[in-house]
């Protein structure tokens, strides 16, 4: 074998060890940055709204099928700043032992969301502890942390599959949250294809445990662009309990503005 040849040969093996080398570092990031993709395209379809007010039926039901239900009006602040959360309030208006409790929430990316819960009964506002949003909210599978909006920079992405979920095709991304005193290691979601909305979500616990199911139906067009699922069904894979959100009555661009998300509104918001 002559000298030229030698060379020719040697710096083909290097180019092709480079290439294959660099192709596998791409690869390994491309599951996160097409989970970040997927994840984001999912979150900015939704820009825009300004502001949502609507109904909601929370309907409990525990491992024997015994039913609790809960009426509620719900009022969503859209923050379009990524690195500021929205705002959000939800307030009970029957049973009439529970009328007029209000959780209040201020969506933030890597520090403690900011929520703060009103008992008419004690006429107390109770500021919710960062280390307690994993806890369960008046008794139904959704936890504290599960009623702030979930902002795209709370979760690093790993993207999995793509597969059929019912009559759609959905990507499959791995979230992880990065944010501190999270109930969650990790969440893995179903995002279809078509419209680009949620339609499943399953929470892991700290010991990495599946906790609970979410799943979304019922999705509807609002205001000519923007999707909302009219029903979110979580159901508890360790005790059996189930909670039903039933949406209505949405309305958009209703004149909200940040004054009617302050604390001391709780106490008169109706």
């Amino acid at each position: 074998m002559n000298t030229t040849y030698l060379k020719r040969f040697t710096l083909t093996l290097y180019v092709v060890g480079s290439f294959l080398g660099t192709m596998t570092a791409v690869k390994a990031e491309t599951m996160e940055e097409k989970g970040f993709a997927i994840s984001a395209r999912a979150d900015r379809s939704d820009l825009g709204f300004g502001d949502s007010v609507s109904d909601m039926k929370m309907i409990l039901k525990n491992a024997h099928g015994q039913e609790t239900n809960r009426i509620m009006k719900n009022k969503i602040l859209e923050v379009q700043d990524e690195s500021v959360g929205d705002k959000s309030i939800t307030v009970f208006t029957s049973p009439s032992d529970i009328s007029g409790t209000a959780l209040l929430s201020h969506a933030k990316i890597l520090a403690p969301d900011d929520q703060w819960l009103y008992l008419p009964a004690l006429k107390r506002i109770k500021r919710i502890s960062s280390v307690n949003k994993s806890g369960p909210f008046v008794g139904s599978e959704f936890a504290f942390e599960d009623f702030t909006s979930l902002e795209l920079g709370k979760y690093d992405y790993k993207f999995l599959r793509t597969e059929k979920c019912g009559g759609l095709t959905c990507d499959v991304v791995e979230r992880y949250p990065r944010y501190k005193h999270s109930g969650y290691t990790k969440q893995i979601s179903w995002i279809d294809q078509d419209v680009f909305q949620a339609r499943k979500i399953e929470f892991y616990d700290r010991r990495g445990g599946l906790l609970k199911t979410l799943t979304f139906s019922g999705y509807k067009k609002h205001a000519g662009k923007y999707w909302r699922a009219h029903k979110l069904h979580m159901e508890n894979a360790q005790n059996g309990k189930r909670t039903d959100l039933i949406y209505s009555n949405y309305k958009f661009n209703t004149g909200l503005n940040s004054n009617d998300f302050e604390k001391g509104v709780l106490t008169r918001v109706r």
